[in-house]
This record gives structure tokens, sequence and C-alpha cells, in this order.
């Protein structure tokens, strides 16, 4: 095999696709369904948040249509749905403090067991119920599931009240960004994520109370200098660097920052396009560091009106000049904006500025 590519799907997102790829997600009291063909050999997977729309909504958050939407996909590609097979994950009981959270894991577990046998497809495997989330890594050509198990020393309070918040409707919409494949299944859905490994921040074990950081910014270096600048901090850690608003947003989920640092210049997606969308669908307090967001520009008033919690003009920053600057003025922000609470906007607010 040449070449396998990293996707990370968030809650309302479903990945399919004839080219191999490790599809991760997050789990809590949501479920995800995993399809395969073994002689084709290739698959998806969905996360979806609830079992049914009660208003009949064509959404990713809802079982009925998640679990179709894959099923539609390996039909069309293969024809038929003769020899497709599915593993069911999640359903946990992981928020005990939220009411009626016991029965959502148990009722989005039987109505993927409801459409699977509709469509007499066998279930090869579950992997459902518990008390605690689980992290999925699905290998789309071989149908191998990794699980790892997230207890809440492990997967942050945040990212499963984040989840549940959602699921219930109290965060509104589902992910940033549009399903992850809206075409055939011939080709990847959308940009993977680099198949390369995560920084180290990463994977190393956050102490309790530590502010967790994620740096987005597509200068490489500027990244390096930012982590240093917070690595011999001892309330801060950085727990990851993307090059990118597609790398930031899957590791959203995944790491469960407290604060971002965004640059606004980016490939891709612009720093402020993807501050919309944070601040619609997923509000975090986000530090804007950028060249262009100087005093009085329009940059700076753009970002502060859509919910930035402070703006800084790298260049106010002397990078290039050691570390001092860097940590005067960004650590004491990292702190402010660690205790600052972020306002939902809707995207009628945020789509004139």
């Amino acid at each position: 095999m040449s070449e396998v590519n990293r996707v990370f799907i968030l809650p309302g997102e479903y990945f399919i696709s004839k080219q191999p790829h490790i599809i991760s997600t997050l789990l809590g009291s949501c479920v995800s369904v995993c399809l395969y063909h073994p002689s084709m050999r290739f698959g998806g997977m969905n996360h979806y948040m609830l079992p049914t729309s009660p208003n009949k909504e064509h959404s990713g958050k809802y079982g009925d249509y998640a679990i179709n939407v894959l099923i539609q996909f390996m039909e069309r590609t293969i024809g038929h749905l003769s020899g497709v097979e599915a593993i069911i994950s999640g359903g946990a009981n992981v928020v005990s403090n939220i009411s009626s959270g016991s029965l959502i894991g148990q009722r989005n577990i039987e109505i993927a067991r409801e459409i699977l046998k509709r469509h007499n497809i066998r279930i090869a495997k579950e992997n459902v119920g518990g008390t605690v989330g689980l992290k999925l890594h699905y290998q789309n050509w071989d149908n191998k599931l990794t699980i790892e198990k997230m207890d809440r020393t492990v997967m942050s309070n945040s990212t499963l009240q984040k989840e549940e918040n959602s699921r219930l409707g109290l965060a509104a919409q589902p992910a940033p960004f549009k399903p992850a494949s809206k075409t055939p299944p011939s080709a990847a859905a959308r940009p993977a994520a680099s198949a390369g490994p995560r920084p180290p921040a990463a994977s190393t074990p956050v102490s309790r109370g530590r502010i967790k950081v994620l740096v987005v910014d597509d200068s490489s270096i500027v990244r390096n200098l930012l982590c240093k600048a917070m690595a011999d901090e001892p309330d801060i850690v950085v727990v990851g660097a993307a090059k990118d608003a597609y790398e930031a947003r899957e590791m959203l989920l995944e790491l469960g920052p407290d604060v971002i640092t965004l640059d606004i210049v980016m490939p891709k997606m612009d720093g402020v396009t993807f501050l919309k969308k944070l601040m619609v669908y997923y509000p975090i307090p986000v530090i804007i560091c950028s060249t262009i967001a100087k005093t009085g520009s329009q940059a700076e008033y753009r970002s502060d009106s859509i919910g930035a919690v402070d703006v800084i003009d790298k260049e106010s920053l002397n990078l290039y000049q050691g570390l001092d600057t860097v940590k005067k003025i960004l650590i004491p922000k990292i702190r402010a904006a660690a205790k600052t609470r972020v306002t939902r906007k809707t995207k009628e607010e945020v789509a004139g500025i």
C-alpha cells in the first residue's frame, strides 16, 4: 500500500472512500457505524448524535439519515448490498449530570440495529454501551477498528460537554464544516489531513488545571516559536499546532483546547472565515495573531466584531529577536483568554462582518 491518508470526523459527519484511509473520531453517547465490503475492500464511517429528527431533517447528526447515507453510497458503488457488514460503536452513558443522557446512547444503538436489519446488513461486531467515551481508528481497506477507552482523565470534560450540548441542541448546530463525503466514494471526499505524526505535545498527557492551547499558523517557523514561548509556563501546555484551518478543525475535538491562537493569512481558508465558523459552531476563546491585524486596521475590527477575545499584531512580538517579547505579550493574553466566556454567534450575526 503506497499511501494511507488520515481523516478525523466530527459529530454529524461521515466519510467513505475506495482509497485507503484511517478514519478517526471520538464518541460519548454518540454512535458510529462502520460499513465494509470484503471483496471490494473498502468502507466508511459516520458519527451521529441522535437517533431520529423530530422534523425529518436531513442531517448527519441523526442516525436514521447518517446510516442510510453510508448504505446508499455503498449500494451505488457496488450495485448491491450483498456481503456488506457493519460495526457499531459508542452509545455510552458518559455524562451523568445531563438528564436523559443515559437513554440517548441506547436509543442511538437501537436505531443502528434497526436500520441495518432492515437492509439485511450483518452486524459483525458491536462495541457499545458502558460509561466511558471511545476513540476510534478505522482502517477502511481491511475493516480493522482500533479502540481506545477515553475516561474523563483522558477525554477532556470540555470535549464531552460540547458533544453532549450539541447532541441536546444546546450548542445548536453540527460541526463547522460540511459533511466529509458529498461525492461518490471513488475518491477522498475532502482534503485529507497529513499522514505524518502530530506534534509531540499532542500526545503528551495534560496535567489537570493547565491551559491547553492550539496554535494555528501556516508558517512552521512561527508555529515553533509560539510553541517554544509557551513551553516553560507551568500553567500552559500547547496540545497541538496546525498549519491551516482544516488541520485545526480536526484537532479541536481530538485535543479539546481551551484557547486558540489564530493567524489570518493562511491557505485553503483564511483565519477570519475560520473564526466565523468557530463562533457559530464551536465557540472557544480565540486570540488572533497576524501581521495584518494592526491597531485600527479592518482586520482588527472584523476579528473583534466576530468574537476574538484578543488581537495581536504579529510584528509587535519581535518573533525573530528572541522569545522575551513574545512571552511578555502573549502569555498574559493566553491566561486572560482562558478565563473568558465566549458567546455563541448566529450565522446572520457574522455574515456581514
